[in-house]
């Protein structure tokens, strides 16, 4: 967790510096996707899973005050810490929503970007995951996350261990199952990549081993679509 594990996964640490430390200490993430992500000033994020929000602010930053962040977390805890963090980031726009990442709260064609980062394995419902992504990107939208997948399928004693699943293991799809179900929602995936994440109990690394667990960031984009424009966000 924290800043060690941010910066070995590529976060810059000019940037860091510039996030609420109790974000950054937070941190808890598997990959780093703000380079495929290429946000621009002015777009409008949607991170999934936001946790204490150090994704979120780290967007907020490179968006600018033009533009919009909206985490959405289902725990209570998480939001509350994120929201009392948020005014320690200078002129951000920076909203967190309590919501389930499978039932968003949002219009469709809201976000130009989806971003997540170690949470869609957490999910059963990955295919509802990736719909509602779908649905909410603005057409040629972007969606750029990195998660968990594995090489082989998992036997159910590893989905059914609780340690696995807090491990980000137990939920893991396989890795041609998860990109089939990104595409299947829409979304032409445009990049994957190994990212530089180690599992650190035994159990964890057993498992990783045999069924080849592994961190991966991916970018994929919805069509794009004429006649379409931007609507209103909803007042959020």
């Amino acid at each position: 967790m924290g800043r060690v594990l941010a910066e070995r996964l590529g976060y810059p640490a000019g940037i860091l510096d510039r996030l609420p430390s109790d974000a950054v200490d937070s941190f808890a993430g598997v990959g780093y996707a703000f380079d495929l992500a290429r946000l621009a000033a002015g777009e409008e994020v949607l991170d999934l899973g936001s946790g204490a929000g150090m994704d979120a602010f780290f967007a907020a930053l490179q968006v600018g005050a033009a533009g919009r962040v909206v985490g959405v977390d289902m725990t209570a805890a998480q939001l509350e810490k994120a929201r009392s963090l948020r005014q320690e980031v200078d002129g951000a726009a920076v909203t967190f929503v309590e919501a389930r990442i499978e039932k968003l709260p949002f219009p469709d064609r809201s976000f130009d970007v989806v971003i997540s980062n170690g949470v869609v394995n957490l999910s059963p419902d990955k295919a509802r995951v990736f719909a509602e992504a779908a649905r909410v990107l603005r057409p040629g939208g972007r969606l750029a996350i990195s998660d968990i997948v594995t090489e082989t399928a998992l036997s159910e004693r590893i989905v059914g261990n609780s340690e696995l699943w807090a491990a980000c293991i137990g939920g893991a799809a396989q890795q041609d199952d998860y990109q089939r179900i990104i595409e299947e929602q829409g979304l032409r995936l445009e990049l994957m990549k190994r990212n530089a994440y180690r599992f650190l109990s035994e159990r964890s690394r057993n498992a990783s081993d045999r069924y080849g667990v592994k961190s991966v960031s991916i970018l994929a984009r919805k069509a794009e679509s004429a006649g379409r424009g931007r609507p209103g966000f909803g007042g959020l």
